[in-house]
């Protein structure tokens, strides 16, 4: 499958809303929730006024021009917050297209994108059924921190 990876433009930060609903993870015989959930408040910190912070960094995967993925960063009071320096990342990809490698590209295009803004690390967190776990670990993420539900990572850059 061919995509193209590029920053996100300001004029499509509103699509962050629907990538937030789609980077929900659902366990397996769990009903979804419904679109309405993005707009609480511990979601909200995802994508409230993005693109206003120098933390606010967004890149997405096209194909066939239309966007199908995201990663963004930003400093955030979120559930893979470590400190006030450190961005926290998010990445969703459109079901359809996952399993091809482009989350991985994602996280890969980001990363240096952070370093060179002037960022040391970076933080996320992840449910610990998430398949995506091992992706992470695969671009660099290291486990630092968990609760019962989720790992907390972080990446050097």
């Amino acid at each position: 499958m061919e995509y193209l990876i590029r920053e996100m433009q300001a004029s499509e930060y509103p699509l962050l809303d629907e990538f937030l609903y789609n980077a929900i993870f659902i366990s397996k015989g769990v009903a979804p929730p419904p679109m309405s959930i993005i707009e609480n408040d511990e979601l909200q910190v995802y994508v409230k006024d993005f693109g206003k912070r120098n933390s606010d960094i967004a890149m997405v995967a096209e194909v066939d021009g239309k966007i199908v993925g995201a990663v963004w960063a930003r400093i955030m009071n979120d559930y893979g917050h470590i400190d006030d320096e450190t961005p926290s990342l998010a990445i969703s990809l459109y079901k359809e297209y996952r399993g091809n490698g482009i989350g991985t590209d994602l996280m890969r295009s980001i990363l240096p994108l952070l370093k060179r803004r002037g960022f040391n690390r970076a933080s996320l967190a992840v449910q610990k059924a998430n398949y995506a776990v091992k992706m992470y670990k695969k671009v660099g993420f290291k486990i630092v921190d968990e609760n019962t539900e989720e790992y907390i990572m972080l990446c050097e850059l």
